[in-house]
C-alpha cells in the first residue's frame, strides 16, 4: 500500500527484538520498537510521525484522566508462510473508530490517516509479526484527549495513535462464566456500542467480583429487566440450540458490534448454519442447559477469536456444557477463519490486507 500523506520516521536507537521471547508471548506484555502519533488542534489533524516507543509525559490536568474522553480499537496481523504481513479487515476497525469517537464527541480521524499510519508502522516494524501457528501481532489504536484544562467540555485537542504488540492466545483454555444479573454494563442511549475507554473502566469490578468465585468472564443481560443475554466482558457471545446459531442483535446500541462477530456471521450463513440474531433470554439459556438442547456456547473478539465456553453459572447453579466435537460449528468457524487471516484459503470477501 502506498502512502498518500507525509509520514516523519524516527528510528528506535536499539531494537527489543533480540529480549523478546516470541516463544513465551503473554498477551499484551511484549510492546515493538516504534508508535504512530498524530495531534489533533486548531480542528486538524497534523504532524504524523512514526517515533520509538516511549513513555508519555502528561499534565496532571490532562482531560482524559479526569473525564475519560478516549477510546480505542484491536485488530491483528498475521504471517503467512510468504512472509507477507496480513492484516484482518483494517477497514472495519477503521470505521468503527470513527463510530466510537463521535460518541464520545472526538474528532474523527481521516481514513488515510489510519491506513497509511498502519501501513508504515507494519512496514517499519514487520519482524515483530509472529511466525509461529497461533501467534499475531495485536494492533491498538485509540485517541484520547489532551486538553490540559479542568473544565467539562469536549477537548480541542486530541492524539491519534498506534502501538502494536505479539501476542499468543487470550484465553489457553475454555472458559467458565458467570450470567450478571445485578451490575450492568450498558443502557439503551448510553455508550454500550462504542469501544470507549470508560466501559471497560466500569465493568472492572463485577468482573473481578466473578472471578474472586471461579470465573473468567461475565454473561452481561440487559441493564433494564436483566432477563436477556447481551455480550461478554471481552467478547460478543454465540449459542448453539438445536443446530440453530444464536446470537443478540447489536440493534439496542447496548453492545459492541464486533467484527469477529461480523465475520461469524458472515461465514455461518456460507457454511449453512441457520442463524438468529435475537435475544435469548436467561429462562431460555437455563432451559436449553438443563435438557440438553444447548450445544455449544462461544465468545468472538478480536482477542480471543473464538474462545469456548465450558460452563455457564445461573442463579447459584453451574452448567457444564458437553465437549465438541472436532466438526462443531464453533471449531468448524474457528478452523475457516484461520485459515483466511494466515492466507491459506481464498480470501472471497476482501477481509485480509496484505503488507
Amino acid at each position: 500500500m502506498n502512502n498518500t500523506i507525509e509520514i516523519q520516521i524516527t528510528k528506535t536507537a536499539s531494537s527489543k527484538l533480540p529480549q523478546t521471547d516470541f516463544d513465551n508471548l503473554t498477551f499484551g506484555h511484549a510492546l515493538s520498537d516504534h508508535l504512530f502519533v498524530a495531534d489533533y488542534f486548531q480542528g486538524e489533524w497534523h504532524n504524523p510521525r512514526i517515533e520509538p516507543y516511549a513513555p508519555l509525559s502528561l499534565n496532571p490536568a490532562n482531560a482524559t484522566l479526569h473525564y475519560g474522553q478516549s477510546v480505542f480499537e484491536g485488530l491483528k496481523a498475521y504471517k503467512n508462510e510468504a512472509g507477507e504481513v496480513l492484516v484482518f479487515r483494517p477497514d472495519a476497525n477503521f470505521r468503527r473508530l470513527n463510530e466510537s469517537a463521535k460518541r464520545m464527541c472526538i474528532p474523527e480521524v481521516p481514513e488515510e490517516l489510519f491506513m497509511d499510519g498502519l501501513a508504515k508502522l507494519l512496514e517499519l516494524d514487520r519482524e515483530w509479526v509472529p511466525s509461529k501457528p497461533g501467534c499475531s501481532l495485536y494492533i491498538r489504536p485509540f485517541v484520547f484527549a489532551t486538553d490540559d484544562f479542568l473544565g467539562i467540555r469536549p477537548s480541542q485537542k486530541y492524539k491519534f495513535m498506534i502501538l502494536t504488540s505479539p501476542v499468543g492466545q487470550y484465553y489457553a483454555k475454555p472458559v467458565a462464566v458467570k450470567v450478571e444479573t445485578h451490575f450492568s454494563r450498558a443502557i439503551e442511549g448510553g455508550t454500550g456500542y462504542a469501544k470507549a475507554a470508560g466501559n471497560y473502566a466500569g465493568s472492572l469490578y463485577p468482573a473481578m467480583c466473578a472471578q474472586k468465585e471461579g470465573y473468567d468472564q461475565l454473561l452481561w443481560t440487559d441493564g433494564k429487566t436483566h432477563q436477556h443475554i447481551e455480550e461478554s466482558g471481552t467478547m460478543n457471545v454465540m449459542f448453539v440450540i438445536n443446530g440453530t446459531l444464536i446470537t443478540a442483535p447489536t440493534t439496542t446500541g447496548t453492545i459492541l458490534k464486533g467484527i469477529t462477530r461480523d465475520s461469524v456471521l458472515t461465514l455461518a450463513k456460507e457454511m449453512d448454519m441457520p442463524v438468529q440474531e435475537r435475544f435469548l433470554s436467561v429462562s431460555e439459556l437455563k432451559e436449553a442447559l438443563e435438557n440438553g438442547t444447548m450445544q455449544e456456547a462461544f465468545g468472538t473478539g478480536t482477542a480471543a477469536t473464538i474462545a469456548h465456553i465450558r460452563l455457564i453459572h445461573i442463579d447459584g447453579n453451574d452448567y457444564s456444557l458437553p465437549e465438541k466435537p472436532r466438526d462443531a460449528f464453533s471449531n468448524r468457524v474457528l478452523h475457516k477463519l484461520d485459515a483466511i487471516k494466515y492466507g491459506k484459503e481464498k480470501d472471497p470477501y476482501g477481509w485480509v490486507y496484505r503488507y
